[in-house]
């Protein structure tokens, strides 16, 4: 199998996945593996050179065919056995430690890296939907025995003795990708994204943890005038799609291998298309996410409407500057904003839910506010407070949704992701851990570690639910008896002075410090297209308020210190009080 080697990555691309020990070790893919730890032991002058030292003769590279045929013999041999057969081996075996420590090391190395399996829709995959996810489910499982049989059997060998307690650590793909190449309806100027595949099955194995070059978003996605696509050249080997339906929209998302980590994540953001929303249909919008910096210029974040083909094409140059998972979601949540304004509905930052009490009363509430604001980890506490009060609580959505007027005249609101990238550091302690099946994490040991979760069924984040509360999430203000917990405006140029002012404390989500401005808690769309988004709003919040709609704020005190978990508590506290009293 063919190997697309990026730096902590290990892309194994094929469709024929090795069957026996034998072939593993004697594929490309593991001779670069163990080229690539050799090259690490060499760079830390390790102690575990020792046992490969009879590869290594004076001034000559390290011999790793040699290396590798004494593994495979040391999975069905002992060395006693290696010895007498191959007496070439016995200085590499002459103390069988130090070669089982090399191969513990070696393991070790393997499961650090981020490990991706990629599969074309090839003859082995073929046929019916159910068979080949069962058949693609099947390589990655096999292939996670495979490694963990390889190095149980030459471990036990070079030990004279089976382990007695063994660990089902994950030792494969940490995320397998099913791929198909799937005519779509590509304008002019789209064609070479034709022969790039999209991912229409993924199956990953968390925890996964990932450590991307950033930990943090900057700056803005700007529009541009012209569609940066006609200057790229895009080699279709190196590059994948993922079809992301976000909201009602359906947005292809292609990225460079060497964003892998952050495309494979996106399962747990955004619903997947299936080939029958993609055959033959034109999305609403297209994202290239790693694109020649210099076809950019300065601004390596841009976005192009082309109204031409009806679509929303998003940009962004391949460096380490972008290397974050906010930038993935950001760009698509952009897309998804621009096109709500242009079809007359409004884009809201903030997160959502629907609240159902076991007393039967219930409020669907929406918090607005921009990255830091308290919004996820208010509504998160609420959870954790009311839970035995609490008979269903849904997140609609978590970072962007939008409003919408029926027919009837109603404000409905409908989300965009089915999961959340949160901060850690905001979290209730212990929630990572009791969510650690599913989550994906990023950057753990850092300011601003995020995860990245699944919550809600799709069906769900698209139904289209009333608003009870609308609430602008203020993380800087204290309360008092002039500050309560909780403040509602009467009339709708109250309620767009604050909303519209988006003032928070920067929690080091962004480049951005201390007590800032964003035009309606939102740079992704609304301050592009301000004119368009000022008459939006006005004639929402008008709306909301003619229909009963509680419009207000909720201050969740997150950015004070020392209310960092406190703050979202007692505003949740405050939430759950007024909503029991309605």
């Amino acid at each position: 199998m063919p190997l697309l080697e990026k730096e902590k990555h290990i892309v194994i691309i094929g469709d024929t996945p090795c069957r026996t020990p034998a072939e593993m070790l004697q594929s490309t893919v593991f001779r670069h593996v163990l080229e690539r730890f050799v090259a690490r032991l060499q760079r830390q002058d390790s102690p575990h050179l020792a046992a490969i030292q009879a590869f290594a003769p004076p001034g000559a590279e390290f011999d790793l065919p040699g290396i590798i045929e004494l593994l495979r013999l040391l999975v069905s041999n002992s060395p006693a056995e290696i010895t007498t057969s191959v007496p070439a081996h016995a200085p590499a075996l002459a103390d069988p430690s130090l070669l089982y420590k090399f191969v513990e090391e070696l393991y070790n190395f393997w499961r650090k890296q981020e490990r991706f399996l990629i599969y074309e829709r090839g003859p082995s995959l073929l046929g019916e939907e159910p068979a080949r996810h069962k058949s693609f489910v099947k390589a990655n499982e096999s292939l996670k025995n495979l490694v963990l049989e390889t190095y149980r059997s030459i471990c036990a060998n070079l030990l004279g003795r089976r382990f007695r307690i063994y660990r089902q650590l994950p030792s494969g793909a940490g995320a397998g990708l099913l791929m198909e190449k799937i005519n779509w309806d590509a304008p002019a100027g789209y064609a070479q994204l034709l022969e790039i595949p999209f991912i229409q099955l993924a199956v990953i194995e968390p925890p996964l943890v990932y450590y991307p070059k950033r930990n943090y978003r900057k700056g803005l996605f700007e529009p541009v005038s012209d569609n940066p696509l006609l200057k790229a050249r895009l080699n279709p080997r190196e590059w994948a799609c993922y079809p992301a339906k976000v909201g009602d929209l359906l947005l292809f998302i292609y990225f460079h291998h060497s964003y892998l980590a952050m495309g494979a994540s996106l399962s747990n953001l955004f619903e997947l298309a299936d080939a029958t929303e993609i055959r033959a249909h034109r999305p609403d919008g297209v994202m290239v996410f790693g694109v020649d910096p210099e076809i950019l210029g300065q601004n390596q974040t841009v976005y192009f409407e082309d109204p031409v083909n009806n679509l929303v094409l998003g940009v962004i140059g391949h460096s380490e500057d972008v290397d974050y998972f906010g930038y993935f979601k950001k760009m698509a949540l952009t897309l998804h904003n621009v096109i709500m304004i242009e079809r007359g509905f409004l884009p809201i930052h903030g997160a959502m839910a629907r609240i159902v009490l076991k007393s039967g009363r219930g409020a669907n509430v929406i918090l607005m506010g921009d990255s830091g604001a308290g919004k996820s980890e208010s509504l998160e506490a609420f959870r954790v407070l009311a839970d035995e009060y609490i008979r269903q609580l849904t997140v609609i959505f978590d970072d962007m949704g939008s409003l919408r007027k029926t027919r009837d005249g109603r404000i409905v609101a409908m989300g965009t992701e089915i999961g959340a990238f949160v901060r850690l550091d905001d979290l209730e302690p212990g929630f990572a851990y009791t969510e650690i099946d599913r989550s994906i994490f990023m950057n753990p040991h850092r300011a601003n570690a995020r995860l990245v979760i699944p919550l809600t069924p799709y069906q769900e984040v698209v139904a289209g639910y009333p608003i009870d509360l609308f609430l602008y999430a203020n993380n800087y203000e204290q309360v008092d008896e002039a500050h309560p917990h909780i403040e509602f405006y009467s009339d709708e140029s109250k309620a767009f002075q604050v909303f519209s002012q988006g003032a928070r404390v920067s929690k080091g989500t962004t480049d951005e410090q201390g007590l800032v401005h964003t035009y309606f808690a939102n740079p992704f769309g609304a301050p592009q297209k301000r004119e368009k988004h000022d008459l939006l709003a006005q004639a929402y919040l008008k709306a909301m308020l003619a229909n009963g709609v509680k419009i207000g704020q909720l201050r969740t005190r997150l950015g004070i210190a020392g209310y960092e978990l406190g703050g979202p508590e007692s505003a949740a506290r405050a939430l759950f009080e007024f909503i029991t009293k309605a």
